[in-house]
């Protein structure tokens, strides 16, 4: 993943830290903090309960356009996974990081909005994707709508995020670039994403209040997730 730039406010002189009192010192630059884990559910205790799948689609899915279909969606009585690659969804808002020049498959709107109708913000809600309805199967007949809790898991990390788009009713595994980046997973929309071993939890009928609040996900998330490795 290449380094971000270290950018000054214009005007701000650099002195030596030691010389300047404390309170006049620069503030650090205000940026999401990646999360090894975030809750106390640990990554392995989640991937341990969806080692079994009891498949509920009606067949698999893509993780890629033209790609085999070898994806298929699990459930519990309590939430539906997969485990697939993950693709950068840029749509939405957009920044620095999320426009039309960064990603040649922009689009300014995302299928769910956030409490005051504007689109969401991928930069910095974690959000994921999943397939619209169709053949395979309709989400929604598994309590699965927009700002259901997810969580996401990838190596030993753990991010809470929210159901924020649909894609193609055949392809599966994609999420947006604040929940790759919290991942660890570079979140470049041309070049970045992940290839495989993805898992993406979903808590049927849950859902975070307000959509664009990332605590209240992980609150939610947390407790529905201790719920899920505990099998109840």
């Amino acid at each position: 993943m290449r380094a971000l730039p270290l950018t000054l406010a214009a005007g701000v002189v650099l002195l030596t830290p030691s010389l300047l009192p404390a309170a006049v010192l620069p503030a650090p630059a205000r940026q999401r903090p990646v999360a090894w884990s975030e809750g106390a559910v640990t990554a392995a205790e989640l991937l341990a309960r969806t080692r079994e799948c009891a498949q509920i689609s009606h067949g698999r899915f893509r993780p890629d356009d033209g790609a085999p279909a070898t994806v298929p969606v699990c459930g519990t009585d309590d939430a539906v996974f997969w485990t697939t690659d993950m693709d950068i969804d840029c749509d939405g808002r957009s920044g620095p990081h999320c426009n039309a020049d960064t990603d040649p498959m922009y689009s300014p709107t995302t299928s769910f909005t956030q409490s005051d109708g504007r689109y969401l913000d991928p930069e910095n809600l974690p959000y994921i994707v999943v397939p619209g309805p169709g053949e395979l199967w309709d989400h929604r007949t598994d309590g699965v709508h927009g700002g259901a809790v997810a969580a996401v898991v990838h190596g030993d990390r753990v991010q809470y995020a929210v159901v924020g788009d649909v894609g193609p009713p055949d392809i599966i595994g994609e999420a947006s670039y604040a929940t790759a980046a919290a991942l660890g997973i570079p979140p470049d929309p041309r070049g970045g994403g992940a290839a495989a071993d993805v898992t993406y939890i979903v808590f049927r009928d849950s859902a975070a209040k307000p959509v664009e609040d990332h605590a209240a996900a992980v609150a939610t998330g947390e407790r529905l997730a201790r719920l899920f490795t505990r099998g109840s």
